[in-house]
């Protein structure tokens, strides 16, 4: 006599029916891991969608970053505008002075002439960029130094 599969003449009716119980609730088990199986490879293919959106996102932000620094080394004020159009930039004052700062693929000569503008926001976004370096606790040669650096590493 095999254990794992008695015969049906073997089994007393009551062991029939809990065998047959048994069965049943092994193929809903089945199948509700079955479900399980499909719901998570739907979760995946909608996490792989999700990621590949949000890849096409950063390129096409990356793209339009590459195309604001070229037109504001062109044209400082219409690369300006272009970054805050484009929402890479707010027209916040502050945030462009901390952008010029960073200056990640910006000329420098740009930059300067950007901030020489005699307009009354360049004067603002002048002020806010000097407020940017700190100064503070240096003497003049240090101060020259650090802004050296800042400038040889961007």
């Amino acid at each position: 006599m095999d254990l794992c599969h008695p015969e049906p003449a073997e089994l007393s009716s009551g062991e029939t029916e809990e065998l047959q119980r048994i069965k049943w609730h092994r193929k809903q088990l089945l199948e509700d891991i079955q479900k399980l199986k499909d719901e998570i490879a739907d979760v995946f293919a909608q996490i792989d969608c999700f990621e590949s959106a949000e890849e096409s996102r950063m390129a096409q932000k990356e793209k339009e970053l590459c195309i604001g620094r070229k037109k504001f080394n062109m044209d400082p004020a219409k690369g300006i505008q272009y970054f805050i159009e484009h929402k890479l930039l707010t027209p916040d004052i502050q945030d462009i002075a901390r952008f010029l700062y960073k200056g990640e693929g910006l000329n420098k000569t740009a930059i300067g002439t950007y901030l020489g503008e005699r307009d009354p926001v360049n004067l603002q976004v002048l002020q806010a960029f000097v407020d940017c370096h700190e100064f503070a606790n240096l003497n003049l040669v240090q101060a020259l130094r650090v802004v050296k650096t800042k400038r040889e590493s961007v």
